[in-house]
């Protein structure tokens, strides 16, 4: 049953036997086969149809973590061959922010690189609710996340505090307070669902404001790009403006409160001593970070 328990797996994952299918090179009736033949050995529907996907039902939900648990102690099982073979080497599944990837991610890399650590990456970019749900299905191993997101299962690592700002083009002469600017410039905004985005909704509504006009962006990283192009205000994360060119832009401290940037495991994560070296240096790195935010506020 375990190839069969595989393509439960990644449909899960996907939301899609197509996409599944896709990703294990299969074909979609090969996929959709293997998943009958779970669900008539035990007599359960893992899964409902959701559009033109699929969605894992209640007894799937209950089921997929003890299937996501079963291939990580596979995949612990594969490294410790590799290490009895002589030939260790670690695959890191990592997700990330945009912006957090290039903080945080880039320089750790680049010195296990450069190193020539066993170790092979793959990163994907999502958002930090995104990256916390990756990490409990299974998806990655490791996401960098807003303390405020998802996860409530997940061992969780502090690894800085950052305030966010107001930011904005910078206007010539005196101008207002970026807050005030708020109700007559256009809007910024993070895809619904995020953090960001949430904070930025909860002070529109507690300030009563209005955009006149919004403008949805996929990412922190063209946020910033826009309000550097000269048009939109929006709310950003500290460390995204650390490295960013500040004679076009105006900055404030938002009033909203900073949240800790986490790393989330899961908790049956085997943490050999390549993953160590990792998330030691991903903490060094986190503390230069707020040394990076608290400059750029001036303090």
């Amino acid at each position: 049953m375990l190839p069969a328990l595989e393509d439960v797996l990644m449909v899960a994952r996907s939301g899609s036997v197509a996409e599944a299918a896709r990703r294990l090179h299969k074909t979609p009736s090969a996929i959709s086969q293997q998943v009958r033949r779970v669900e008539e050995r035990f007599g359960v529907a893992l899964f409902e149809r959701d559009g033109r996907g699929v969605r894992l039902s209640p007894a799937g939900e209950a089921a997929l973590g003890a299937i996501t648990r079963l291939f990580d102690q596979a995949e612990g099982v594969f490294e410790l061959l590799s290490e009895l073979a002589g030939e260790p080497s670690t695959t890191l599944r990592v997700a990330a922010s945009d912006y957090l990837g290039k903080g945080l991610l880039v320089p750790v890399i680049r010195q296990m690189l450069e190193k020539r650590a066993p170790v092979r990456f793959a990163i994907t970019t999502a958002n930090s609710v995104d990256a916390a749900r990756g990490v409990e299905r299974g998806e990655v191993d490791l996401g960098l996340a807003s303390a405020s997101s998802a996860g409530g299962d997940l061992v969780k690592q502090p690894l800085f505090v950052q305030p966010f700002l107001w930011v904005g083009p910078r206007l010539k002469g005196t101008a207002p307070a970026l807050r005030e600017r708020l109700r007559h410039e256009p809007l910024l905004r993070l895809a619904p669902g995020s953090v960001g985005r949430r904070m930025l909704d909860a002070y529109l509504d507690r300030e009563r404001i209005r955009p006149i006009s919004t403008i949805d962006v996929s990412s922190v990283s063209l946020l910033v790009s826009y309000v550097s192009g000269g048009l939109g205000i929006g709310l950003a994360p500290a460390l995204a403006l650390t490295e960013v060119a500040r004679s076009r832009l105006d900055v404030e401290v938002a009033e909203v409160d900073p949240l800790p940037v986490e790393l989330m495991t899961r908790e049956n994560f085997r943490r050999n001593p390549i993953v160590e070296r990792f998330v030691e240096r991903l903490a060094a790195e986190g503390r230069r970070a707020e040394q990076r935010t608290r400059a750029l506020l001036g303090g």
